[in-house]
């Protein structure tokens, strides 16, 4: 049964990462561009522009030739609750005595497999520290 889990993790994770770099960029920047993605992810810009033309074909994104890309409201909702659990888990395992290079690293793996039982206790831990 947790196999499984983990293998519907890995379906989406990379979908949440794709949107959660997207709004930062346009939070930071205004915009978010194939060059800004491929970097952030550490990939070719080829590799960032098949998946941002998936998640547009799935309703996640807008994006016009040689323009900006855009959450649609679906990417925007996914966005956020990414982010929100990556901060959670991120502000848990500071808490618990972590330095920023680690906690930034193990946030990033646990964000996308963590259930909701376990973030609610996270955020209650967090809570009281």
């Amino acid at each position: 049964m947790s196999f499984k889990k983990v293998r519907d993790a890995h379906k989406t994770e990379n979908t949440e990462d794709y949107l959660e770099i997207i709004a930062d960029l346009l939070n930071a920047k205004g915009e978010a561009r194939i060059v800004d993605i491929a970097n952030q992810l550490g990939i070719a810009q080829a590799t960032a522009n098949k998946t941002v033309q998936r998640l547009q074909n799935q309703g996640y994104l807008k994006k016009e030739p040689y323009r900006s890309i855009f959450l649609t409201l679906k990417g925007q909702e996914l966005a956020s609750i990414s982010k929100k659990r990556h901060i959670v888990v991120l502000t848990f395992l500071k808490n618990l005595g972590l330095d920023n290079k680690t906690a930034e690293a193990d946030a990033e793996g646990i964000e996308h497999h963590v259930s909701q039982k376990t973030l609610k206790k996270m955020e209650q831990f967090n809570k009281k520290n």
